[in-house]
Formats: structure tokens, C-alpha cells, sequence
């Protein structure tokens, strides 16, 4: 199994703190998640249904002709590979390592490599895989270029990915509305920006037949009724959605403002979260770990990515610690 941010039990019990003393600054997720209401008990006790207009909502929320809702992006990612012959397969670098990890594991021959490198030379992909803002380092592409890509790829019945789990903030830079076209996957996620991680909840926009080739690849009932019901009334909320775009932007733009106090100017980021690039990264995210601050630690390179304090007192909290542990 691959890292990744949340590890907030293990932290604990590595650093001896207790987990309600943490300020877990690790993951990508919002701190002001969607308010979630009661569940009906109605809903608890009756088999999901896939035709409850869930799949309309999202359609309209990410202006996608045509989606599938699966169990979290990380389900799509693992079974796309699945659904091609072995291939030559670019993906970003750094980026979500998962993507990577199953393309390897289903046969086909994969290059990481960084986008723009990837974007000079399309004609070497049957598969070109991006994540738009790019996790962990931000990067953004124009989408007409990506665009350009994908018709290259998709004359020769390629394929481009874009892992849009970060796009909520700026929805205006999203290639949803364009998977109509044959070839053009686009993954989007409610975790994040939704604040509902833990419901593990995403939608796979693409064309009909080859939403059609992964649906059957995944099977029946691919999201608990439950989660059906709270992401009909999320995807519905546009006040919310107004509002908490605003406020993540501010939010992370204090963030980046306290980093560069310290000489930690980020080296990339987004709404949801920024990347500090240093060679000192590891002994940087154990000095905060040992003050209740876990912060997501990357190798190569070595950076450390800070999630979004919630409030004030955690941005005292960091500010302090920072303070600490850099003079």
C-alpha cells in the first residue's frame, strides 16, 4: 500500500500524542465540510438505486453531458486500467502515486514524467494521464492545450485522464463539459472540496459506452444509499458552494502568506492546500509532529504539503511551531 495523508492513529501513536490533540494539516480536504443532515433510517435499510437522479445532479454540478458515480475517484483509477490493451502509458510527476501504481499493476508500460514534458511529446502516449491542479505540486494547465492533447491522443484511439479532484474551487477550468468527446476522461471527486471524505464518493465523467465498459467492470451498488442521499443535496447547494469557494480561496492565501513568513514561500498549490519544496523536508515534518502538527511528507522530492487550518487559533498553532522549529 502506498502513503498517503489521514494517518492520524498511526501519528499517534508514533509521537505518543493523543489523536484529539492533533492538528492534522495532511490531507487536501476541506476543513469546512458540507453540513451533513440526519439520514433517514428509510435509506439505511433499502438497497441503493442508481436511477434516484444522483447521476442528473452531478451532471449538472460539473456541467458533464454524461457521469458515472463510483466509490471515490480511487475506484476509477484502479479499474481503467483494466479496460485497455497494454499500453504506453504517461503520467505526471510528482503526482498522485496511485495512478501510476495501477497502470504498472494492469501490464501497461508507464513514464513518469513532469506534464510539460509529457505535453512535448504526445505521440510517444496511447494513454496520457494528468491531474489538473496537479497533487502535490499545483501545477495548472490551459485547457485548450489539453484540449489539443487529447484530440492527438484520441485520433489514434488514445486516452487523456485528468484527475480533477482539486477543481471544485475553480470549476471554470474544468474539461467536464467536453467528455462527450471520445478518449476525454475526466475524474472528479466530492472529498475534497465537499469536505466528505469519508464518504468515498466520486463520478468518472466520459462518454456513454465507455462509462457503460466501466460500470460493468465495477459491478452493482458501487455507493451506499446513504451516500446517495447526502450527495444529492450537496451537489444541489450552490449557496454553499458559492460561499465555501470564497472561503477556501482566502483561507489558503493566509496560509501561503504565514509559509512565506518563515521561508517557506510554496513552491505550488491550490484552494485546498500548498507544497513547500526543502532538502531538510523530513526532519521539518518530524520537528512539527512532535507539536501535534502532521503535515504530509513527500520523498521525491522531498516537500512537505500543508492542508488548510481550520481557524484561527490553528493558524497560531502552526505560526507558533514554525517559530520553534526555524530559528
Amino acid at each position: 500500500m502506498l502513503e498517503h495523508g489521514g494517518r492520524l492513529q498511526r501519528a499517534a501513536r508514533e509521537y505518543g500524542i493523543p489523536v484529539e490533540r492533533w492538528l492534522d494539516l495532511s490531507t487536501g480536504i476541506s476543513p469546512f465540510g458540507w453540513p451533513v443532515p440526519d439520514v433517514p433510517a428509510s435509506v439505511w435499510q433499502r438497497l441503493p438505486e442508481d436511477d434516484d437522479g444522483l447521476a442528473e445532479m452531478a451532471s449538472a454540478y460539473y456541467q458533464a453531458p454524461h457521469v458515472l458515480p463510483v466509490a471515490g475517484s480511487q475506484a476509477a483509477i484502479q479499474a481503467l486500467p483494466l479496460l485497455r490493451k497494454p499500453s504506453r502509458v504517461g503520467i505526471i510527476a510528482p503526482g498522485y502515486a496511485e495512478h501510476a501504481r495501477a497502470w504498472r499493476h494492469a501490464g501497461h508500460r508507464v513514464t513518469t514524467q513532469a506534464a510539460s514534458a509529457l505535453l512535448a511529446n504526445t505521440a510517444s502516449w496511447d494513454v496520457l494521464v494528468l491531474i489538473h491542479p496537479n497533487n502535490p505540486g499545483g501545477e495548472r494547465f490551459d485547457p485548450q492545450e489539453l484540449l489539443q492533447a487529447h484530440a492527438e491522443l484520441a485520433a489514434r484511439d488514445g486516452w487523456l485522464v485528468v484527475d480533477e479532484a482539486f477543481m471544485d474551487v475553480t470549476p471554470q477550468n474544468s474539461l467536464s463539459r467536453f467528455t462527450h468527446r471520445k478518449g476525454l476522461i475526466v475524474l472528479r471527486s466530492v472529498g475534497k472540496f465537499f469536505g466528505l471524505a469519508g464518504a468515498r464518493a466520486g463520478f468518472v465523467c466520459a462518454e456513454p459506452t465507455l462509462l457503460e465498459a466501466l460500470r460493468e467492470k465495477l459491478g452493482p451498488w458501487t455507493l451506499g444509499g446513504p451516500t446517495r442521499y447526502v450527495l444529492r443535496q450537496a451537489l444541489a447547494d450552490g449557496a454553499w458552494q458559492t460561499q465555501a469557494r470564497a472561503r477556501l480561496l482566502q483561507t489558503s492565501e493566509q496560509l501561503t502568506a504565514l509559509l512565506a513568513r518563515h521561508g517557506l514561500t510554496p513552491s505550488g498549490g491550490c484552494g485546498l492546500f500548498q507544497w513547500c519544496r526543502r532538502s531538510d523536508a523530513l526532519a521539518l515534518h518530524r520537528a512539527l509532529a512532535e507539536r501535534g502538527i502532521l503535515t504530509r511528507l513527500f520523498d521525491l522530492p522531498p516537500s512537505l504539503r500543508f492542508g488548510l487550518p481550520p481557524n484561527d487559533a490553528a493558524f497560531e498553532r502552526l505560526d507558533g511551531a514554525l517559530t520553534e522549529v526555524l530559528q
